[in-house]
């Protein structure tokens, strides 16, 4: 494969979208490291898909940031409110407390705050964590979503360009063969029972090849085609089976002689002779 080829491959912006494996993201590495070509899509890449994630980007609700800071503080304020009642089995005065224990009941109190205001700071951190986990999901869940629609609007975007290269070429073959000096031009009318019906056949005057336009040619059946013949000396002769995809671009046949052309409808496949009375039009050369 070449450089070329490597960078129309989509590696390029499967790595942007974090989809390459890691081996393809290592490889990739390596080679924007060492070629200046790949390097610059790498960066076309990045430029593109950021300003295409930009355009359809959603911001999250206005008011989320609100909600979570008044939740913090909800919680804050009920448990500096909590009242701390401390659980004794007799009251004591503290003149009658000895030194030793009044030291040691400080100690406890002390110990007790502390610890409430570490559950209590534990706490408001739990919950602080439980809704920062929670955006945090919203905004991977919001970006797997951007991510998804981004890749959809790429392949759309692909598939676009494809088609209309392929009209293109399409176009392109068929000018060549309406333009082209040596073409015979002969306009095939209806015949009275499709007096509306009308066609072109353009015949190769050096190559001997016939292409076929179907100007107002009603769509056959599913199971029938319609088939071009040339009358040479008086006698029918197959010049081919016509479609859509050979419209004035694909040569039907190659035919030496001929005094005029019809079209019928035939059986899916074509025919070995002409059914006459599904003949739809006919012109002489």
């Amino acid at each position: 494969m070449d450089i070329k080829e490597y960078i129309s491959s989509g590696i390029l912006e499967s790595y942007v979208l974090g989809l390459a494996s890691p081996e393809e993201a290592s490889i990739l590495e390596c080679v924007i490291k060492n070629n200046t070509e790949v390097k610059a899509a790498f960066e076309e890449a990045q430029i593109t898909l950021e300003q295409l994630a930009q355009a359809q980007a959603m911001p999250p609700p206005q008011d989320l940031k609100s909600k979570i800071w008044n939740k913090i503080q909800m919680e804050t304020l009920a448990e500096e409110e909590k009242p701390i009642i401390p659980i004794t089995k007799e009251i004591v005065s503290e003149s009658q407390l000895s030194p030793e224990t009044k030291l040691s009941a400080d100690s406890r109190n002390s110990a007790t705050t502390e610890k409430l205001s570490r559950d209590s700071f534990w706490k408001n951190f739990a919950v602080a964590a439980s809704l920062l986990l929670l955006l945090t999901s919203g905004a991977a869940f919001f970006y797997f979503n951007q991510k998804s629609q981004l890749e959809k609007n790429i392949l759309a975007l692909q598939s676009e360009q494809k088609t209309k290269e392929s009209s293109l070429q399409n176009a392109e073959k068929k000018l060549a063969v309406l333009t082209n000096p040596d073409m015979k031009k002969v306009v095939l009318k209806g015949v009275e029972k499709h007096p509306q019906a009308e066609a072109t056949v353009m015949w190769d005057t050096k190559t001997k090849e016939v292409y076929l336009t179907t100007n107002k040619l009603p769509a056959p059946p599913q199971d029938m085609q319609y088939q071009l013949w040339a009358i040479a000396d008086g006698k029918p002769v197959s010049a081919g089976m016509y479609s859509d995809d050979k419209d004035a671009r694909i040569a039907l046949s190659t035919i030496e002689n001929a005094q005029a052309f019809a079209i019928t409808l035939e059986k899916k496949g074509g025919s070995e002779e002409p059914t006459m009375e599904n003949m739809y039009v006919m012109g002489g050369v």
